[in-house]
Protein backbone atom coordinates (compact mmCIF):
# COMPACT_ATOMS: atom_id res chain seq x y z
CA UNK A 1 0.00 0.00 0.00
CA UNK A 2 1.27 3.30 -1.02
CA UNK A 3 0.46 6.41 0.95
CA UNK A 4 -2.29 8.48 -0.74
CA UNK A 5 -4.14 5.44 -1.86
CA UNK A 6 -6.96 5.79 -0.13
CA UNK A 7 -7.83 8.80 2.10
CA UNK A 8 -6.74 6.88 5.65
CA UNK A 9 -7.33 2.73 7.02
CA UNK A 10 -9.66 2.23 10.00
CA UNK A 11 -7.85 -0.43 12.39
CA UNK A 12 -10.39 -1.65 15.45
CA UNK A 13 -8.69 -2.55 18.38
CA UNK A 14 -10.77 -4.65 21.18
CA UNK A 15 -10.72 -2.93 24.44
CA UNK A 16 -12.48 -5.42 26.34
CA UNK A 17 -15.88 -3.24 26.45
CA UNK A 18 -16.36 -2.83 23.27
CA UNK A 19 -13.90 -1.34 19.96
CA UNK A 20 -12.47 1.49 18.96
CA UNK A 21 -11.03 2.60 16.13
CA UNK A 22 -7.50 3.78 15.08
CA UNK A 23 -7.27 6.03 11.90
CA UNK A 24 -3.86 6.21 9.71
CA UNK A 25 -3.53 8.20 7.43
CA UNK A 26 -2.47 12.04 6.39
CA UNK A 27 -4.46 15.00 6.52
CA UNK A 28 -6.55 13.62 9.32
CA UNK A 29 -7.04 16.39 11.25
CA UNK A 30 -10.52 17.39 9.88
CA UNK A 31 -11.58 13.89 11.13
CA UNK A 32 -11.06 14.80 14.48
CA UNK A 33 -14.46 16.06 15.88
CA UNK A 34 -15.80 12.24 14.74
CA UNK A 35 -13.78 10.69 17.00
CA UNK A 36 -14.30 12.65 20.20
CA UNK A 37 -17.70 10.56 21.39
CA UNK A 38 -21.36 11.85 21.57
CA UNK A 39 -22.23 13.74 24.76
CA UNK A 40 -18.84 15.18 25.29
CA UNK A 41 -19.09 19.08 26.06
CA UNK A 42 -15.41 20.11 27.25
CA UNK A 43 -11.95 18.69 25.94
CA UNK A 44 -8.35 19.75 27.10
CA UNK A 45 -6.08 19.48 25.03
CA UNK A 46 -3.18 17.94 26.86
CA UNK A 47 -0.12 18.53 24.61
CA UNK A 48 4.14 18.61 24.79
CA UNK A 49 5.30 22.09 24.50
CA UNK A 50 7.13 21.44 20.69
CA UNK A 51 3.91 20.74 19.03
CA UNK A 52 1.89 23.87 20.40
CA UNK A 53 0.88 24.70 16.48
CA UNK A 54 -0.54 21.43 15.88
CA UNK A 55 -2.26 21.78 19.39
CA UNK A 56 -3.72 25.32 18.40
CA UNK A 57 -5.14 23.60 15.46
CA UNK A 58 -6.48 20.74 17.18
CA UNK A 59 -8.43 23.57 19.03
CA UNK A 60 -9.40 25.18 16.65
CA UNK A 61 -11.03 22.30 14.88
CA UNK A 62 -12.49 21.24 18.20
CA UNK A 63 -14.12 24.34 18.46
CA UNK A 64 -15.38 24.76 15.33
CA UNK A 65 -17.03 21.46 16.03
CA UNK A 66 -19.13 23.34 19.09
CA UNK A 67 -17.08 21.66 21.60
CA UNK A 68 -15.77 24.04 24.72
CA UNK A 69 -11.40 23.64 25.09
CA UNK A 70 -8.74 24.59 27.30
CA UNK A 71 -4.85 23.93 26.07
CA UNK A 72 -2.96 22.20 28.65
CA UNK A 73 0.70 22.40 27.78
CA UNK A 74 3.23 19.57 29.62
CA UNK A 75 7.17 19.52 29.08
CA UNK A 76 8.56 17.46 26.43
CA UNK A 77 9.63 14.01 27.08
CA UNK A 78 10.01 11.90 30.23
CA UNK A 79 9.82 15.50 32.15
CA UNK A 80 5.33 15.34 31.56
CA UNK A 81 5.45 11.62 33.26
CA UNK A 82 6.22 13.12 37.01
CA UNK A 83 3.12 12.93 39.51
CA UNK A 84 3.34 16.79 40.05
CA UNK A 85 2.56 17.13 36.32
CA UNK A 86 -0.03 15.19 36.14
CA UNK A 87 -1.59 17.19 39.92
CA UNK A 88 -1.31 19.76 37.15
CA UNK A 89 -3.59 18.89 35.43
CA UNK A 90 -5.99 17.40 38.01
CA UNK A 91 -6.21 20.99 39.09
CA UNK A 92 -6.93 21.93 35.79
CA UNK A 93 -9.78 19.46 35.28
CA UNK A 94 -11.34 20.73 38.42
CA UNK A 95 -10.60 24.50 37.84
CA UNK A 96 -12.40 23.81 34.72
CA UNK A 97 -15.58 21.96 35.81
CA UNK A 98 -14.59 18.31 34.14
CA UNK A 99 -17.29 15.81 34.67
CA UNK A 100 -17.33 12.59 32.87
CA UNK A 101 -18.93 13.86 29.86
CA UNK A 102 -16.32 15.65 29.28
CA UNK A 103 -12.82 14.15 27.04
CA UNK A 104 -8.86 14.51 27.27
CA UNK A 105 -7.35 14.86 23.92
CA UNK A 106 -3.90 13.68 24.23
CA UNK A 107 -1.71 15.16 21.49
CA UNK A 108 2.19 14.68 21.17
CA UNK A 109 4.73 11.99 21.88
CA UNK A 110 4.43 8.56 23.64
CA UNK A 111 4.86 10.38 26.90
CA UNK A 112 2.26 12.59 25.93
CA UNK A 113 0.02 10.06 25.87
CA UNK A 114 0.73 8.18 28.62
CA UNK A 115 0.29 11.26 31.11
CA UNK A 116 -2.70 12.67 29.58
CA UNK A 117 -4.14 9.19 29.50
CA UNK A 118 -3.27 8.47 33.39
CA UNK A 119 -4.63 11.85 34.07
CA UNK A 120 -7.81 10.83 32.46
CA UNK A 121 -7.62 7.24 33.86
CA UNK A 122 -7.87 9.02 37.13
CA UNK A 123 -9.58 11.79 37.06
CA UNK A 124 -13.29 11.12 38.33
CA UNK A 125 -11.80 7.05 38.45
CA UNK A 126 -12.31 7.79 34.22
CA UNK A 127 -12.79 10.53 31.45
CA UNK A 128 -12.73 9.51 27.86
CA UNK A 129 -9.73 9.84 26.17
CA UNK A 130 -8.77 10.51 22.46
CA UNK A 131 -5.30 10.34 21.67
CA UNK A 132 -3.88 12.00 18.42
CA UNK A 133 0.08 10.81 18.40
CA UNK A 134 2.45 12.91 16.28
CA UNK A 135 5.57 10.75 16.73
CA UNK A 136 6.40 7.78 15.22
CA UNK A 137 6.86 5.94 18.76
CA UNK A 138 3.21 7.06 19.79
CA UNK A 139 1.05 5.74 16.31
CA UNK A 140 2.65 2.77 16.47
CA UNK A 141 3.36 1.82 20.61
CA UNK A 142 2.23 4.32 22.98
CA UNK A 143 -1.35 5.73 21.79
CA UNK A 144 -2.61 2.18 21.11
CA UNK A 145 -3.49 -0.56 23.87
CA UNK A 146 -5.13 1.44 26.57
CA UNK A 147 -1.82 1.48 29.01
CA UNK A 148 -0.97 4.58 30.53
CA UNK A 149 1.75 5.53 32.91
CA UNK A 150 3.93 8.22 34.97
CA UNK A 151 7.83 7.36 36.63
CA UNK A 152 8.50 7.25 39.54
CA UNK A 153 12.00 7.18 41.63
CA UNK A 154 11.99 3.56 41.86
CA UNK A 155 12.19 3.43 37.68
CA UNK A 156 9.38 3.81 34.63
CA UNK A 157 5.69 3.41 34.23
CA UNK A 158 5.67 1.60 37.42
CA UNK A 159 2.63 4.14 38.60
CA UNK A 160 0.02 3.90 35.88
CA UNK A 161 -3.75 2.11 34.54
CA UNK A 162 -5.30 0.36 31.91
CA UNK A 163 -7.91 3.20 30.19
CA UNK A 164 -8.39 2.37 26.51
CA UNK A 165 -8.97 5.86 24.28
CA UNK A 166 -12.01 5.86 22.63
CA UNK A 167 -10.28 6.43 18.90
CA UNK A 168 -6.43 6.99 18.10
CA UNK A 169 -5.62 9.74 15.30
CA UNK A 170 -2.59 9.14 13.40
CA UNK A 171 -1.62 11.75 11.26
CA UNK A 172 1.37 10.53 9.23
CA UNK A 173 2.06 14.39 8.08
CA UNK A 174 3.01 15.14 11.82
CA UNK A 175 6.11 12.79 11.06
CA UNK A 176 7.45 15.12 8.70
CA UNK A 177 8.76 17.30 11.19
CA UNK A 178 9.99 15.12 13.29
CA UNK A 179 14.34 15.22 13.90
CA UNK A 180 15.93 12.26 12.10
CA UNK A 181 17.04 10.87 15.80
CA UNK A 182 13.25 10.59 17.03
CA UNK A 183 12.20 8.93 13.57
CA UNK A 184 14.59 6.20 14.18
CA UNK A 185 13.93 5.93 17.84
CA UNK A 186 10.30 5.12 16.77
CA UNK A 187 11.57 2.40 13.76
CA UNK A 188 13.07 0.44 16.78
CA UNK A 189 9.22 -0.70 18.14
CA UNK A 190 8.44 -1.24 14.47
CA UNK A 191 11.71 -3.67 13.84
CA UNK A 192 10.78 -4.95 16.74
CA UNK A 193 7.18 -6.17 15.93
CA UNK A 194 9.16 -7.35 12.56
CA UNK A 195 11.19 -9.89 14.78
CA UNK A 196 8.39 -11.24 16.99
CA UNK A 197 5.20 -11.12 14.73
CA UNK A 198 5.36 -9.63 10.99
CA UNK A 199 9.11 -10.71 9.02
CA UNK A 200 7.69 -8.85 6.19
CA UNK A 201 8.37 -5.10 8.01
CA UNK A 202 12.16 -6.57 7.92
CA UNK A 203 12.15 -6.99 4.69
CA UNK A 204 10.77 -3.41 3.73
CA UNK A 205 13.44 -1.93 5.83
CA UNK A 206 16.45 -4.55 4.83
CA UNK A 207 15.34 -3.53 1.18
CA UNK A 208 15.31 -0.23 1.41
CA UNK A 209 17.42 1.45 4.91
CA UNK A 210 17.79 4.77 3.80
CA UNK A 211 14.00 5.11 3.22
CA UNK A 212 13.13 3.40 6.34
CA UNK A 213 15.33 6.19 8.26
CA UNK A 214 12.74 8.61 6.87
CA UNK A 215 9.48 9.92 7.49
CA UNK A 216 9.74 10.78 3.33
CA UNK A 217 10.30 6.89 2.52
CA UNK A 218 8.38 5.35 0.48
CA UNK A 219 7.39 2.28 2.86
CA UNK A 220 6.22 4.55 5.97
CA UNK A 221 2.29 4.12 5.69
CA UNK A 222 2.70 0.46 5.47
CA UNK A 223 5.18 0.04 8.42
CA UNK A 224 3.16 1.37 10.48
CA UNK A 225 0.31 0.23 9.57
CA UNK A 226 1.51 -3.17 9.69
CA UNK A 227 2.77 -2.26 13.60
CA UNK A 228 0.03 -0.58 14.34
CA UNK A 229 -2.23 -3.89 12.93
CA UNK A 230 -0.19 -6.53 15.59
CA UNK A 231 -0.29 -4.45 18.33
CA UNK A 232 -4.21 -4.41 18.03
CA UNK A 233 -4.46 -8.35 17.30
CA UNK A 234 -2.17 -9.11 20.57
CA UNK A 235 -3.90 -5.96 22.98
CA UNK A 236 -7.46 -7.43 21.54
CA UNK A 237 -6.87 -10.82 23.26
CA UNK A 238 -5.26 -9.07 26.10
CA UNK A 239 -5.50 -6.14 27.50
CA UNK A 240 -4.33 -6.12 30.79
CA UNK A 241 -1.10 -8.10 29.70
CA UNK A 242 -2.17 -11.27 31.78
CA UNK A 243 -0.87 -13.06 29.11
CA UNK A 244 -0.08 -13.06 25.44
CA UNK A 245 0.46 -9.06 25.33
CA UNK A 246 3.98 -9.77 26.75
CA UNK A 247 5.36 -10.70 23.69
CA UNK A 248 5.36 -6.49 23.14
CA UNK A 249 7.66 -5.93 25.56
CA UNK A 250 10.77 -7.57 23.43
CA UNK A 251 14.25 -5.95 24.26
CA UNK A 252 12.32 -3.74 26.89
CA UNK A 253 13.41 -5.25 30.20
CA UNK A 254 17.07 -3.92 29.38
CA UNK A 255 15.70 -0.94 27.36
CA UNK A 256 13.86 0.38 30.12
CA UNK A 257 16.95 -0.10 32.38
CA UNK A 258 19.25 1.86 30.39
CA UNK A 259 16.93 4.48 29.63
CA UNK A 260 16.55 4.99 34.01
CA UNK A 261 20.40 4.39 34.44
CA UNK A 262 20.92 6.74 31.60
CA UNK A 263 18.85 9.69 32.90
CA UNK A 264 16.66 9.30 30.19
CA UNK A 265 19.13 10.83 27.60
CA UNK A 266 18.87 7.82 25.91
CA UNK A 267 15.84 7.95 23.57
CA UNK A 268 13.58 4.93 24.22
CA UNK A 269 13.97 3.37 20.79
CA UNK A 270 17.65 3.47 21.22
CA UNK A 271 18.13 1.75 24.64
CA UNK A 272 14.84 -0.82 22.82
CA UNK A 273 17.70 -1.42 20.46
CA UNK A 274 20.49 -2.38 23.21
CA UNK A 275 17.38 -4.49 24.53
CA UNK A 276 16.54 -6.56 21.82
CA UNK A 277 20.29 -7.26 20.37
CA UNK A 278 20.65 -8.13 24.38
CA UNK A 279 17.38 -10.61 24.50
CA UNK A 280 18.94 -11.99 20.84
CA UNK A 281 22.06 -12.92 22.15
CA UNK A 282 20.43 -14.37 25.41
CA UNK A 283 17.84 -16.21 23.68
CA UNK A 284 20.87 -18.22 21.44
CA UNK A 285 22.92 -18.65 24.59
CA UNK A 286 20.46 -20.25 26.31
CA UNK A 287 19.51 -22.61 22.77
CA UNK A 288 16.47 -21.33 21.63
CA UNK A 289 17.65 -19.10 19.06
CA UNK A 290 20.07 -19.47 15.95
CA UNK A 291 23.22 -17.56 15.11
CA UNK A 292 22.14 -15.79 12.05
CA UNK A 293 19.10 -14.18 13.91
CA UNK A 294 21.44 -13.11 16.31
CA UNK A 295 22.78 -11.45 13.33
CA UNK A 296 20.03 -10.57 11.50
CA UNK A 297 19.16 -8.53 14.52
CA UNK A 298 22.86 -6.17 14.40
CA UNK A 299 22.04 -5.83 10.47
CA UNK A 300 18.75 -4.62 10.65
CA UNK A 301 18.66 -2.44 13.63
CA UNK A 302 22.59 -1.46 12.55
CA UNK A 303 21.56 -0.26 9.06
CA UNK A 304 18.64 2.08 11.01
CA UNK A 305 21.03 3.72 12.41
CA UNK A 306 20.47 2.40 16.10
CA UNK A 307 23.16 1.66 18.82
CA UNK A 308 23.95 -1.76 19.51
CA UNK A 309 25.70 -1.55 22.62
CA UNK A 310 26.20 -0.51 26.13
CA UNK A 311 28.73 0.59 27.97
CA UNK A 312 30.80 -1.81 29.94
CA UNK A 313 30.85 -2.43 33.40
CA UNK A 314 26.84 -1.55 33.82
CA UNK A 315 25.44 -4.80 34.57
CA UNK A 316 25.49 -4.73 38.48
CA UNK A 317 23.32 -1.53 38.07
CA UNK A 318 21.45 -2.96 35.20
CA UNK A 319 20.44 -6.02 36.89
CA UNK A 320 19.11 -4.47 39.91
CA UNK A 321 17.20 -1.37 37.54
CA UNK A 322 15.48 -4.87 36.17
CA UNK A 323 14.45 -6.09 39.44
CA UNK A 324 11.68 -3.53 39.52
CA UNK A 325 10.45 -4.63 36.17
CA UNK A 326 6.79 -5.29 35.68
CA UNK A 327 7.25 -8.53 34.25
CA UNK A 328 9.23 -9.64 37.25
CA UNK A 329 7.96 -12.08 39.71
CA UNK A 330 8.86 -12.29 42.83
CA UNK A 331 12.80 -12.70 42.85
CA UNK A 332 12.73 -13.87 39.34
CA UNK A 333 13.80 -12.06 36.34
CA UNK A 334 11.57 -12.67 33.15
CA UNK A 335 12.67 -11.73 29.53
CA UNK A 336 10.70 -11.76 26.08
CA UNK A 337 12.78 -14.36 23.90
CA UNK A 338 12.86 -15.89 20.94
CA UNK A 339 12.36 -19.56 19.43
CA UNK A 340 12.81 -18.74 15.85
CA UNK A 341 11.90 -15.86 13.83
CA UNK A 342 8.13 -14.67 15.19
CA UNK A 343 8.24 -17.13 17.31
CA UNK A 344 8.10 -14.99 20.97
CA UNK A 345 8.56 -16.94 24.39
CA UNK A 346 9.39 -16.30 27.81
CA UNK A 347 12.71 -17.32 29.49
CA UNK A 348 12.17 -17.10 33.60
CA UNK A 349 14.98 -16.87 36.02
CA UNK A 350 17.75 -17.72 33.98
CA UNK A 351 21.52 -18.36 36.08
CA UNK A 352 23.05 -14.95 36.65
CA UNK A 353 26.49 -16.50 34.51
CA UNK A 354 23.80 -16.62 31.35
CA UNK A 355 23.13 -13.20 31.92
CA UNK A 356 26.57 -12.05 32.71
CA UNK A 357 27.42 -13.71 29.06
CA UNK A 358 24.64 -11.96 27.07
CA UNK A 359 25.33 -8.67 28.82
CA UNK A 360 29.24 -9.24 27.36
CA UNK A 361 28.21 -9.60 23.88
CA UNK A 362 26.12 -6.01 23.93
CA UNK A 363 29.10 -3.79 26.13
CA UNK A 364 31.52 -2.85 23.76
Amino acid sequence: MTAGSVAHTRIAVGSGSGEYDVLVGDELIAELPSLVPDGVVRVAIVHSASVAARAASVRDVLTGAGLRTVLAPLPDGEAAKQVGVVSGLWSLLGEHGFTRSDAVVAVGGGAITDAAGFAAATWLRGVRLVNVPTTLLGMVDAAVGGKTGIDTDAGKNLVGAFHPPAAVLCDLGALGTLPGPEFVSGMAEVVKVGFISDPEILRLVEDDPTGARSAAGPHTRELVERAIRVKAAVVSHDLREAGPREILNYGHTLGHAIERLSQYTWRHGEAISVGMVFAAELSCLAGRLDTGLVTRHRDVLGALGLPLSYRPGSWGDLERTMRLDKKSRGDLLRFVVLDGLAEPGILAGPEPGLLEAAYAKVAV
